[in-house]
């Protein structure tokens, strides 16, 4: 079961991957009137998404070390 899950986590950074480096490296490149502009979001989001992502990914380090520090303190007294 844990492989399946692996495996499945793997092919979905994989397809997310794709999905961000079409986005943003091809995307540009092709007419505002393309049917293919459908499927993407705005250009503004290829910056604004993973900087939003990274900063709540800080955000969720920064009380998880917080909150081991605290126990540690916790626990020598």
């Amino acid at each position: 079961m844990d492989q399946v899950l692996g495996m499945g986590l793997v092919a979905l950074a994989g397809a997310i991957f794709s999905y961000y480096t079409v986005w943003v490296i091809f995307m540009p490149f092709v007419d505002e009137d393309h049917f293919l502009q459908h499927f993407f979001l705005p250009r503004f989001y290829a910056i604004a998404l993973p900087v939003v992502a990274g900063l709540i990914f800080l955000t969720f380090i920064g009380v998880f070390v917080t909150a081991v520090t605290l126990m540690k303190k916790k626990k020598t007294k």
